[in-house]
């Protein structure tokens, strides 16, 4: 059995498609998907209808990221944030037009859903960002932490890697955990193209939302499948490219 970690997929639905074929999912297989699945190229309405579909066929838990909790905004509640329209809105917004009240009210329904965070049997927490709380994660005071907090990542890429667990100096916030599975930051920004580990955090965002491809990696034996470079199956279009 599976334990498959999909990574940011920023409305590249083609992209998914083809990892989960890679994939060829089994019956024991389940899936944590980190979150942003819409937000960048131009099929976010159509991303979250097939993820709808796909939960209802494989067992699949859906976490929260900082972009699906925008549109949730707009579709809901007719928010527009300046910054989410900058960075992703407004191909979501394109990719809503013409789709009917029914259809509306589900993807509001799904996106209302998503959960915050996941921890396993086996001490793996999923969640799309971060936490700060050094108790860990339930005690999180700001629950946006969970899909916008960036200090995780930095933190557990800024340790020195000859500590351990046993060290005082060695941050709190990781020791509650034996993994930590995140996306949010691509880590093309490191100049990486493969999930990438920094302390036991692992982070599985491979910049499908700009020139890299989506990633998905096996939680036990670490095994990592990709798709090509987002931006190539969509050769008209910018996704977050063209900004923010």
């Amino acid at each position: 059995m599976r334990k498959l970690v999909i990574g940011d997929i920023h409305a590249g639905l083609k992209a998914l498609e083809e990892l989960l074929e890679q994939l060829s999912p089994a019956a024991g297989d389940s899936f944590v998907f980190l979150g942003d699945y819409v937000d960048g190229w131009s099929q976010a309405a159509e991303t979250v209808e097939y993820l709808i579909g796909f939960g209802a066929h494989h067992k699949s838990l859906f976490l929260r990221g900082n972009h699906d909790d925008l549109c949730l905004g707009w579709l809901r509640d007719g928010v527009e944030n300046p910054v989410w329209l900058h960075s992703g809105g407004e191909a979501s917004q394109q990719s809503y037009r013409g789709v009917g009240a029914e259809t509306r009210k589900r993807h509001i329904r799904f996106l209302e859903g998503l959960l915050d965070y996941h921890l396993d049997t086996e001490n793996r927490l999923f969640l799309h960002a971060g936490f700060t709380n050094l108790r860990g994660v339930q005690h999180e005071y700001f629950s946006k932490n969970y899909y916008w907090d960036r200090t995780l990542w930095e933190t557990a890429l800024s340790l020195d890697p000859r500590l351990t667990p046993a060290d005082t100096a060695y941050p709190s916030r990781l020791k509650h955990y034996r993994e930590i599975y995140i996306g949010h930051t691509p880590v093309t920004r490191i100049g990486k193209e493969r999930p990438h580990q920094a302390a036991n955090v692992w982070n599985v965002d491979t910049g499908a939302a700009f020139k890299g491809p989506l990633s998905a990696m096996d939680a036990g034996s670490k095994a990592v499948w990709q798709s090509k470079p987002v931006h190539l199956y969509y050769p008209d279009e910018t996704g977050r490219n063209g900004g923010g």
